[in-house]
């Protein structure tokens, strides 16, 4: 069956709309238009610093394209992505923020958690957590935090926040993060505290782990093969969780014709039905791998919705 799909705009990596820099005033602007051009949500990602090891299989040909490890300019700007998801909340009413790629291991779990919390609760539990570990040791290293250890230091961040968002006082018995009887208040806007998606390049043995056991959606780097949608299937089921709870998050694919221009919408678009039919629900699009003008957000996501409308309605039509 065919559903409606949920659009998502990606409001990180956008900086060849904004001469170079981190316009801040024009992601919350493209928020706001996006959600009354009828998106779901918004997505934006974080680094703290970034190191040679940026780039160090070569800086993406096109700019446009999607930042990926080691092949991205150490002078793309990364700003707090929390603050700037806040300030989207205070604008916008129904949109779901997505913290894609929360660097949980360069914080301590507690601090994180009150970070995670009071968002969940400005946005009255509209956030989206997509917590990972990331792959450049550059920043790890300028942060005093260990390299090695960043997914055990991840695994006792979900641990502590699950505990954060129960009855208080919590305590917490561990190598890196020890605490006895602290209480935290307030919680997140949820008891279960905010949605959390899991994804990589990989779905390997820690990614579908903690998606098993703590997630709420599932958000692959490319595409997954059926194999692992499959395991991911079986894992869940293994674990007496309902498949359905797992928001499937999908993609468009931006191909460009030379490092200088923009892609085709339309053909990145026309995979949607197909990941519908693969139980896929929710897909990011990235504004300035389309458009070169800042001031057209808002037109470029009216265009996507009624592309994606007409698509799925065909669809509807074939299947009926």
């Amino acid at each position: 069956m065919i559903d409606t799909p949920r659009m998502l705009l990606v409001l990180s990596e956008n900086w060849t709309l904004t001469g170079g820099r981190a316009d801040l005033p024009a992601a919350v602007r493209w928020a706001r238009e996006a959600e009354d051009a009828g998106f779901d949500s918004v997505m934006v990602s974080e680094h703290v610093v970034l190191g040679p090891d940026a780039a160090a299989d070569g800086i993406m040909g096109n700019p446009r394209d999607y930042a990926l490890p080691g092949n991205q300019d150490p002078y793309t700007p990364w700003p707090n992505s929390l603050l700037l998801l806040s300030a989207i909340a205070s604008v916008t009413e129904r949109l779901r923020l997505a913290a894609a790629a929360v660097l949980a291991p360069l914080r301590h779990p507690l601090l994180m958690a009150r970070e995670l919390g009071t968002l969940d609760l400005i946005s009255e539990g509209r956030l989206l957590v997509q917590p990972t570990v990331s792959w450049s040791k550059d920043e790890y290293d300028a942060l005093g935090v260990p390299f090695g250890r960043r997914g055990r230091l991840l695994d006792e961040h979900l641990d502590v926040w699950a505990k954060a968002w129960g009855p208080s006082p919590i305590s917490h018995e561990s190598e890196h993060y020890p605490f006895r009887d602290v209480y935290f208040e307030p919680k997140a806007f949820r008891p279960e505290g905010p949605r959390l998606w899991f994804g990589g390049q990989r779905l390997n043995g820690p990614v579908l782990r903690r998606l098993v056991q703590y997630g709420h959606g599932f958000h692959p780097l490319g595409r997954p093969t059926p194999q692992d949608l499959q395991v991911l299937k079986d894992a869940i089921a293994a674990a007496g969780r309902d498949v359905a709870e797992i928001e499937m998050i999908g993609g468009t694919q931006a191909v460009f014709p030379d490092d200088d221009s923009t892609a085709d919408l339309g053909a990145a678009l026309a995979s949607i039905p197909e990941q519908l039919e693969q139980g896929f629900t929710t897909f990011c699009v990235k504004p300035n791998q389309f458009i070169d003008d800042p001031d057209a957000i808002g037109a470029f996501c009216r265009d996507v919705m009624r592309r994606v409308n007409a698509l799925t309605a065909s669809c509807r039509g074939w299947t009926a």
